[in-house]
């Protein structure tokens, strides 16, 4: 089972319409994909047509009184399934620092899936936490998604230097640039010398098109109401860069 993050300690950056996509994508290329909501206000498991789970206790989880696969939800969609979001997520830092181990408590709930599940999408709340460590610590990759403006350049070094003074060499941090306008001479300026300090950048760009906010009308993926679109197309080929960036 590979596990990819979709984080960002800024929101407001496509984070989870990029999460939902990327998660129905791998599932319709035939991997068994489950995305779980990890952010209280439940966006991506409003987008996905679900509803949030009040058995998705926060605190049984981190205590094991409560496994992943009881709240396991499944979408219309096949191959994808959803751990719906719950308010209680909002403590999962106060539930884990309790624990020992703290930073691992993410990776042991999520080990017992890995016989039914190929790849695990974690849409991730934003800011800085315990439980954004605990991300970092279990997942293969991590998709971020960045506003063009100088402080996401700021966000991204960090990140980075982070990552590797925790030693985690065998990390992906797969950063891509969001609600693009290029019509806009600082998102030109930001993008270009973006690309020239972190070569990291996926070259994939999710434009900032009023077609992509349709999502939360049909509460369903681009690639499956509009699979023809130019906005799924962008998903699709940012999917094939982040798929090829994954070890086996």
């Amino acid at each position: 089972m590979q596990i990819i993050g979709v984080s960002n300690i800024k929101g407001g950056v496509g984070k989870t319409t990029a999460a939902v996509n990327l998660a129905f994508l791998a599932a319709a290329g035939g991997r068994r994909t489950v995305l779980w909501d990890l952010d209280p206000q439940g966006a991506a498991t409003y987008l996905l047509g679900g509803e949030t789970d009040q058995r998705a206790s926060a605190r049984k989880l981190v205590r094991g009184r409560r496994e992943l696969q009881e709240i396991l939800a499944p979408t219309q969609f096949e191959n994808l399934t959803l751990l719906p979001a719950d308010m209680s997520y909002r403590n999962f830092d106060i539930h884990m620092s309790a624990e020992k181990h703290p930073t691992r408590r993410l990776m042991m709930m999520a080990r017992p899936l890995q016989d039914q599940c190929d790849l695990l999408l974690l849409d991730c709340p934003p800011g800085i936490s315990l439980l954004s460590e605990n991300v970092l610590r279990a997942a293969d990759a991590i998709a971020v998604p960045m506003l063009p403006a100088p402080l996401s350049l700021r966000m991204l070094e960090q990140l980075q230097g982070f990552v590797a003074a925790e030693g985690w060499s065998d990390l992906a941090i797969l950063p891509f640039f969001s609600m693009v306008d290029r019509r806009r001479s600082l998102h030109e300026q930001v993008i270009a010398e973006a690309r020239s300090r972190f070569p990291s950048i996926l070259s994939c760009e999710v434009p900032y098109w009023s077609e992509i906010e349709r999502m939360s009308v049909r509460r369903a993926p681009l690639p499956a109401f509009a699979p023809r679109s130019p906005a799924a197309e962008v998903y699709a080929a940012l999917w094939k860069e982040i798929e090829a960036r994954l070890r086996p």
